[in-house]
């Protein structure tokens, strides 16, 4: 495993992170403490030191687990996890953006992870209530009192982000350096904004569904079921023809269709690090073969033009020859372009 730094900043975190929602069976699927060692171990055991949690996965027990795991080399890892979601539905600031549920999300996340500081602390999903500001100054705050090491943020619009970390620029405090974010070959629309945004600001992606919930891994081709609904749209004529020609590349490679999943967003221009998640060793395993492949141009180029998307205003009006040659004089093929995206 090689590692990277994670956005602006000297943190060193292998090329793919652990996801560990699946640590803990209270959400009625998921692996007992026994079986998530065994999951962690694999991981480990490749060079791994990358692990992602929250608050909320497994009730909790993600954590707990992770606390155990790490517990005799804490500084050898480095923990991410998340607060905004609720632990309780006692009291309605018991979840959301806000400096009281921060803090208090923070200090039980330091609690059941029996731990004096957290690696990277995620603002998990965007309230449309809180004021910018308002989670900058908390979060810094942390900072400053060594609870968090550094700040992500996840399921956020990219104006949210941009403003957030303009605006911690300009007054001195901690920048959101990772970007959690839906992103695989059936989900792309983040190409439009959010990920242009995170290579402006020098964030690392980091993608969760990497594998759009098994779609990518073939399993749904094989007539296998899983956790996903048939109505979901990770199940419909598109995902199904990208996910035939994932298979394809696979068969050409003589590797799993997970590794050329996963292989592709290691490959995008922006600095990537799926997170991939996992209920069995061998499924790790199988994930992390991903690091000895690589795709050719022209096999990137047919995994994008399967996984074509529209690309919405105003992108799709900056690709009109009109607006071209109008804004180029005509001279848009003589000009070098600088595509944040491939």
């Amino acid at each position: 495993m090689k590692y990277k730094t994670l956005g602006r900043s000297g943190l060193k975190v292998s090329e793919l992170c652990l996801g560990t929602m699946g640590f803990g069976t209270e959400n009625g699927w998921g692996a007992d403490k026994q079986v998530s060692k065994q999951v962690f171990d694999t991981y480990v055991n490749a060079g791994g030191n990358f692990l992602d949690t929250a608050n909320i996965y497994t009730q909790g027990t993600s954590e707990v687990f992770l606390s155990e795991f790490i517990a005799s080399e804490r500084d050898n890892y480095v923990v991410a996890t998340k607060y905004s979601l609720y632990e309780n539905t006692k009291h309605p600031n018991a979840s959301g953006n806000s400096r009281k549920n921060m803090m208090n999300s923070v200090e039980a996340s330091l609690k059941r992870l029996k731990t004096e500081y957290i690696d990277l602390m995620y603002l998990h999903i965007w309230d449309n209530l809180t004021p910018v500001d308002e989670v900058l100054r908390g979060l810094d705050d942390l900072v400053k009192q060594g609870k968090i090491m550094y700040i992500g943020i996840s399921d956020t619009p990219a104006w949210v982000v941009s403003k957030a970390n303009t605006m911690a620029d300009l007054m001195g405090w901690s920048q959101f350096i990772g970007l959690q974010v839906e992103y695989s070959l059936v989900q792309r629309t983040v190409e439009r904004e959010l990920i242009p945004m995170a290579q402006h600001y020098n964030m690392t992606v980091l993608p969760w569904a990497p594998l759009a919930g098994g779609a990518l891994s073939g399993k749904y081709l094989r007539g296998e079921k899983g956790r996903i609904k048939e109505t979901s749209n990770r199940l419909n004529e598109r995902s199904t023809n990208i996910a035939r020609e994932v298979v394809s590349i696979a068969d050409e490679l003589g590797v799993a269709p997970s590794s050329v999943a996963l292989k592709w967003l290691m490959q995008q221009a922006v600095s990537c690090i799926p997170i991939v998640g996992a209920t069995k060793p061998l499924q790790v395993e199988e994930n992390l073969k991903c690091v000895d492949v690589t795709l050719s141009s022209q096999q990137m180029d047919r995994l994008n033009k399967v996984s074509a998307y529209d690309l919405g205003f105003p992108a799709a009006f900056f690709e009109e020859d009109a607006v071209k040659k109008n804004l180029f004089g005509g001279f848009y093929n003589q000009v070098e372009q600088r595509a944040f995206v491939k």
